[in-house]
C-alpha cells in the first residue's frame, strides 16, 4: 500500500520539526530548552522564551540550517534574567564604543537609535561584511531585544569601471572554489551594480555562502536574493 502525498508531507515534516528540536539543542548558543517547534510544508514556527536577543537569533538560525525548511516564522519572546532591564541609553552608549573601537570598520559612519531595547542601526559604509559585522556584535550586546540594520553601502568611485560581465564571472568564479556549492545551478543576473539571484538550492545555509559570493564582488550595491529552498 502506498502513502499518498498528505502522509508523505507529515511524515517530511515531523522529519524536519526533530531535526531542529536536535539542531537547536546542539547548538551552544542556545542555553534554553523551552523552545516550541511547529512546521507545515516546510514552514517553521518558533515559539518560546529565552534570555536574550542573541539566544533567539541563534535559535532561528539554527532552525534555517535544516534541511528542507523553506520559511522560519520566529515568535521568541526574550525575558532578561531576573528582570533586569537596561536603559537605551546605556545600550547606545556601548554601541558607541563599540564602533569606536572596533578595527574591521574604520571611520564608521553609523548611528543608533534605540528604543525599549530595540536598536535600528542607520549610515554607511564601504563593503556589506561591515555592514554585516556591525549587525552581528550588536545582536550580542545585553539589553538588546532586536535589530534593524538599515546601514547602507557608500557608493565608491572606481579607478576602472566594473562591467556586468565582471561582476557574473567574479560571481561565477567564488561559488565554483566552494565545495557546497560546485553543483549548484544558480542564476545570475546582473543590471548595473544590482545583481539578481534565481534557482533552486538544497538549503538555508547555502542561502548565506551564495549571497556573500554575491556581495563581495566589486562594483555590487545591492543584491536580490530569489532564491528557492526544495
Amino acid at each position: 500500500m502506498t502513502e499518498n502525498g498528505e502522509e508523505v508531507a507529515m511524515k517530511e515534516d515531523e522529519r524536519i520539526r526533530n531535526d531542529i528540536q536536535e539542531e537547536i539543542a546542539w547548538d551552544p548558543r542556545v542555553k534554553t530548552t523551552d523552545i516550541g517547534v511547529t512546521v507545515k510544508n516546510g514552514a517553521v514556527r518558533l515559539t518560546g522564551t529565552v534570555a536574550s536577543y542573541a539566544e533567539r537569533y541563534a535559535a532561528e538560525t539554527a532552525a534555517k540550517r535544516v534541511k528542507g525548511v523553506h520559511a522560519v516564522a520566529e515568535d521568541i519572546e526574550i525575558s532578561l534574567p531576573n528582570d533586569d532591564k537596561v536603559t537605551d541609553e546605556v545600550i547606545a552608549e556601548r554601541i558607541s564604543n563599540l564602533l569606536e573601537w572596533n578595527v574591521i570598520i574604520p571611520d564608521p559612519h553609523i548611528q543608533a537609535e534605540v528604543r525599549n531595547g530595540y536598536v535600528t542601526l542607520t549610515g554607511e559604509v564601504d563593503w556589506n561584511f561591515e555592514r554585516d559585522t556591525i549587525k552581528n556584535q550588536v545582536i550580542h550586546m545585553y539589553g538588546v531585544r532586536g535589530v534593524d540594520n538599515r546601514v547602507m553601502l557608500r557608493k565608491k568611485a572606481q579607478k576602472k569601471q566594473v562591467s556586468e560581465r565582471d561582476i557574473k564571472y567574479q560571481i561565477t568564479r567564488a561559488l565554483h572554489r566552494n565545495a557546497d556549492l560546485e553543483k549548484s545551478k544558480i542564476n545570475i543576473a546582473v543590471d548595473g551594480n544590482k545583481v539578481t539571484l534565481t534557482g533552486d538550492i538544497n538549503a538555508n545555509y547555502e542561502k548565506a555562502l551564495i549571497e556573500r559570493a554575491a556581495w563581495s564582488a566589486q562594483g555590487v550595491m545591492q543584491v536580490v536574493d530569489n532564491l528557492r529552498v526544495n
